[in-house]
């Protein structure tokens, strides 16, 4: 498995938004996602902790090397 990237909350919610995810709202510094019946929530900090965001990643069932297929 790589090296997590450092993302801050807002370049997360691009990339699943590539992967097919929808914006569903935002409240305060949230942002809800959904595809299908999988839905996550994203902080919107500058830089998201490496356990946040491989909880997000696990909740939605997808891995570090999916999410960076779509980088750039």
């Amino acid at each position: 498995m790589p090296k997590l990237p450092v993302l801050s909350g807002r370049e997360l919610v691009t990339l699943l938004e590539r992967h097919g995810f929808d914006v569903i709202r935002q409240r305060g510094s949230h942002v809800n996602l959904r595809r299908g019946a999988t839905g996550c929530s994203v902080p919107l900090h500058r830089e998201l902790k490496a356990g946040t965001l491989m909880g997000i990643l696990r909740s939605i069932g997808m891995s570090a090397d999916d999410l960076l297929a779509k980088r750039h």
